[in-house]
């Protein structure tokens, strides 16, 4: 990952890139992630850290990773191109994606850590796998190992 609070200047050059190539949708993902930044820079009067701004590049890609089973179900290719296209530019910003064995492997020790025993206990493993795990994974891959290991 990059040094402390380094994301925001890394968004502008490569806006600036962006801009230059004429790489429309590269320019239209980081101008959307920046003016997050800036809306709840805004409405909370703080300056956001890289781990904050992370975050906000993961919703985004979650949402759009949402909306792509629609666009398969009416089969839009040219939507569905575009999104994935958007999900792969956001996913620069993100850290390296655990594979579901990594996953697993957390979600393990969490449950070890946490003495839990059932589904009873799903809360408190989900809260403390997705502090550990963080922008690493989506919560729904989180909630799917929390589920299988615990049932």
């Amino acid at each position: 990952m990059l040094g402390e609070d380094m994301l925001k200047e890394k968004l502008l050059e490569d806006l600036k890139n962006s801009m230059k190539d004429k790489n429309i949708t590269r320019k239209n993902v980081i101008q959307m992630v920046r003016a997050a930044i800036l809306q709840v820079e805004k409405d909370k009067r703080i300056t956001l850290e890289d781990d904050q701004i992370i975050d906000i590049i993961a919703k985004e890609s979650k949402k759009r990773k949402d909306s792509l089973g629609d666009y398969e179900k009416s089969g839009r290719e040219d939507l569905i191109n575009e999104i994935k296209e958007e999900i792969e530019i956001l996913a620069e910003y993100l850290p390296k994606q655990l594979s579901i064995e990594e996953v697993e492997a957390i979600v393990k020790d969490v449950i070890a850590t946490e003495n839990a025993t059932s589904m009873k206990d799903m809360g408190k493993v989900m809260k403390a796998a997705k502090e550990k795990i963080g922008a690493a994974s989506d919560g729904k891959t989180i909630n799917e190992v929390v589920k299988k290991l615990l049932s």
